[in-house]
């Protein structure tokens, strides 16, 4: 929801403090969730450039691939001396293939945190018994693969997760207080069932017993931060010690930036320029270009990020349909030149990302 700044409170003063996790210590409470299929290196680095960011998450990746050395997945682990700290999440469901998943990134200095996925709601993952699913078993295997993680590896190690599997099964609660005891470093907390998908409001209320249940790690919220008064909002009504950000940042790559802001002088500032954005579309398309090692492959991989990038910019629905069939960088500039020269359209506002809400899945989540 956009808000004036007026309207938004000012952060606790416990934002201000520094937060570690374990040994590692962010320079922010604000963290890049991770989003398959988007967070990958590309997008990482243009989001560290903007600044307030205090750690990036990769996409997910599956533990038994990363051991098998699956080139795609190989492509997944790309990283640089810039992208840091940074955490790898992975997903699986055998305890053995997650720690060695574990200690061979860390071996190769791929990864600072080790995150473990237990939110994904899609069926590919959790019919593997990953994902999701996990939060199901409460007899002990779940937290005994979390312990065999930690004790693979020195680096701090994560959960993300989610509520429950559904309103009957809320089980982050006794989750979190297990994996505290298992040892890993701090939960970031999805604020909705996997029966809900992405539908439906989060719930503040779950996220804050989560937040109860735990003795001294930190809790991250996760879910519609799509601004400061969003952030501000869960915050409150949490008591949570930082939020990760994922589709937000997408629509709104400034929003660490804002927040850093908001920490420091109570006041967010703006949000990125009309111009500022198409520099930004530009960088984050050469980018996919160089981490494809090919114009073809890397505009491809830009396509599914088009839409929300025309939707910001209140581009015309022909420049639209134009990006998602991009094949060159050519053809992006030739489409993109007019609006470059000619500024912003009257009516264009910086505070206007509501046009460029990114899309989640729809639909049954059994068809995921």
């Amino acid at each position: 929801m956009t808000t004036p700044t007026a309207d938004i409170p000012p952060p606790p003063a416990r934002y201000r403090e520094p937060l570690s996790l374990g040994t590692l210590r962010l320079a922010s409470r604000f963290n890049l969730a991770p989003l398959a299929g988007y967070t990958n290196l590309p997008f990482r680095l243009s989001i560290r450039e903007i600044g307030g960011v205090g750690l990036c998450t990769t996409d997910l990746v599956n533990a038994r691939a990363i051991l098998e050395g699956i080139k795609k997945t190989m492509a997944l682990l790309a990283t640089a001396p810039a992208d840091r700290p940074l955490a790898v999440q992975i997903f699986g469901s055998k305890p053995g293939e997650m720690a060695d998943a574990a200690r061979w990134l860390v071996d190769r200095g791929l990864a600072d945190s080790v995150d473990i996925n237990m939110g994904c709601p899609v069926r590919k993952v959790v019919k593997t018994g990953g994902g999701s699913s996990l939060l199901c078993d409460t007899t002990g295997a779940t937290v005994e693969l979390v312990r065999k993680v930690v004790e693979a590896v020195p680096v701090p190690v994560t959960v993300k997760m989610r509520l429950g599997w559904d309103d009957a099964n809320l089980s982050a609660p006794f989750f979190a207080r297990e994996f505290e005891k298992a040892g890993v470093a701090a939960v970031t907390v999805h604020g909705r069932t996997r029966e809900q998908g992405f539908g439906g409001g989060v719930n503040h209320d779950g996220i804050r017993r989560v937040v109860e249940a735990v003795e001294k790690i930190p809790v991250f919220g996760n879910g519609d931060v799509r601004g400061v008064a969003d952030a501000a909002r869960m915050i409150e009504e949490t008591g949570c010690h930082g939020v990760a950000i994922g589709r937000g940042a997408l629509a709104d790559p400034w929003i660490f930036r804002q927040f850093a802001s908001w920490v420091a002088t109570g006041d967010p500032g703006p949000r990125g320029t009309y111009d500022g954005r198409l520099a930004f579309m530009r960088l984050h398309l050469r980018r996919l270009v160089e981490w494809k090692g090919d114009e073809k492959y890397g505009c491809v991989q830009f396509r599914k990020v088009a839409t929300w990038y025309t939707r910001a910019l209140r581009l015309p629905k022909r420049v639209q349909q134009a990006l998602v069939m991009l094949s060159n960088l050519r053809q992006f500039e030739d489409v993109i030149a007019p609006f470059a020269d000619g500024g912003a359209p009257a009516d264009w506002g910086e505070w206007d990302t509501q046009q460029a809400q990114v899309a989640v899945p729809a639909g049954p989540i059994s068809h995921w």
